[in-house]
């Protein structure tokens, strides 16, 4: 039997990692680079403490990772997620999973995070 391109197990554990609104907003925040979780937590206006929750689902689903800078953590998306679709003309806004590709709309100051535009 071939191998299913689409990956369904895969490509189901992805999408429900960015079902939750929160998670998504940090996806989008985090394709502006790496941020440490009060950063994020000021992005979401919810204390520190909620956003280890949120941070966990995406780092089991592959989509983020940490780097221990001193006494933070930084958080980043993981390699390729965002880069792969870049290098075959997609705009960074995409994100792409493997399995399909998810376009992220512009935050609601106009910038793909909430940085500069």
């Amino acid at each position: 039997m071939a191998k299913d391109p689409l990956q369904p197990q895969k490509c189901a554990l992805l999408l429900s990692a960015l079902a939750a609104p929160e998670r998504l907003k940090i996806v989008r925040f985090l394709s502006d680079g790496p941020r440490c979780v009060s950063d994020i937590a000021d992005m979401l206006r919810v204390p520190a403490v909620n956003v280890s929750h949120h941070l966990n689902v995406l780092k089991q689903a592959g989509l983020i990772r940490g780097k221990k800078a001193g006494r933070f953590v930084h958080y980043g998306l993981t390699p390729g997620v965002l880069e792969e679709a870049v290098a075959a003309g997609v705009p960074r806004e995409a994100l792409n999973l493997g399995c399909c590709r998810l376009e992220l709309p512009p935050g609601p100051d106009g910038c793909t995070a909430g940085g500069a535009k």
